[in-house]
Parts: C-alpha cells; sequence; structure tokens
C-alpha cells in the first residue's frame, strides 16, 4: 500500500482554510483508487524541527495508483486547491505504507 501524506504548517487564516478544505476533501475522495484517507490534528510536538499542526493521507493499493489519482484531473483539480487553501505551507510526501493490527503483533510475541 501506497499513501500521499500532506503535512500542513500553522496558517494566518485557520477559518478560511477549513471554510474551502470540504472542497478539496470533494476532489480528493474523487480521485481514482483512493481506498481510504485519515486527518488528523496534531496536538504536541514532540521533536524536530517543522511545526505542522494537520496531517491528512490518502491511502492507495499501489505506487501505480497513487501516481494514476495524482496525474487524474482530479488529483490536479485537489492538488490547486490544497496549495491555494494552504497558501503553500504544506509538505508532500508518498511512503510506502505497511501496516499491522495488535492481534498480530500480539500472536508474533507469543511465537517468539
Amino acid at each position: 500500500m501506497h499513501k500521499l501524506v500532506i503535512l500542513i504548517e500553522p496558517l494566518p487564516d485557520w477559518d478560511e482554510f477549513y471554510s474551502m478544505w470540504p472542497e478539496f476533501l470533494r476532489l480528493a475522495e474523487s480521485m481514482p483508487g483512493l481506498v481510504r484517507e485519515a486527518s488528523s490534528q496534531v496536538e504536541k510536538k514532540l521533536f524536530g524541527d517543522h511545526t505542522y499542526t494537520k496531517m491528512h493521507e490518502l491511502y492507495f493499493n499501489s505506487l501505480a495508483e497513487l501516481h494514476t489519482a495524482l496525474n487524474s484531473p482530479q488529483g490536479q483539480a485537489a492538488g490547486r486547491t490544497l496549495h491555494r487553501i494552504t497558501r503553500d505551507r504544506l509538505a508532500l510526501f508518498i511512503a510506502d505504507c505497511k501496516e499491522d493490527d495488535a492481534e498480530n503483533l500480539r500472536r508474533y510475541r507469543l511465537e517468539s
């Protein structure tokens, strides 16, 4: 699985951002191949030089599907909207995502 990670820095006008956020979500959620998304509000910075206040993740089954989504008309429009509403105060990453659930982790510990 691959995901697009969007990290948003503090913005001068959060009211404006949140009034336009649904427009971004509508576009992003219509991208082909999207299987899941997650949105997080950062509550506390523990370490590091950068300060991000919001994180949004868009999940795809493969890197190829992620690239197809980003290059789609919906992906291009979502990207333009995101840059506009954040005033380019963001970082974007593509990540190869591996996940496990607690039940499997416990089973692995018992087998070791």
